[in-house]
């Protein structure tokens, strides 16, 4: 049973830096897809970060490029979010997710919740004021 862990999460300070990661078991997670989306209190799941199988392309909300850098280690089955310049508004739960799709399909779906086969537990983010 495929098995995304996410960990990392935590209360910071607003400038602050925090990094979130993946664990993905039971997946061959270097021909996945990969992306990390957010769901804040009343509001829907939204993109944040996406990144190819080998690694050499990434995608990212307008809202976080430039602060945010999604990475990943195929030799340990994990995805990484390095989150700098924390604001208020990052503050939600954050998922990490794993799709299987060709580099044309993904190119043009990365930020679609719902092209998104595997999701993890979620964890918490709060930046404070």
């Amino acid at each position: 049973q495929v098995q995304l862990v996410e960990s990392g999460g935590g209360l910071v300070q607003a400038g602050g830096s925090l990094r979130l990661s993946c664990a993905a078991s039971e997946l061959t997670f270097r021909v996945y897809s990969m992306g990390w989306f957010r769901q804040a209190p009343g509001k829907e799941r939204e993109f944040v970060a996406a990144i190819t199988p080998s690694g050499s392309i990434t995608y990212y909300a307008d809202s976080v490029k430039g602060r945010f850098t999604i990475s990943r280690d195929n030799a340990k089955n994990t995805l990484n979010l390095q989150m700098n310049s924390l604001k208020p508004d990052d503050t939600a739960v954050y998922y990490c997710a794993a799709t299987y799709k060709n580099a044309l399909s993904y190119s043009r779906t990365y930020y679609a919740t719902n092209e998104y086969n595997y999701w993890g537990q979620g964890t918490q983010v709060t930046v404070s004021s």
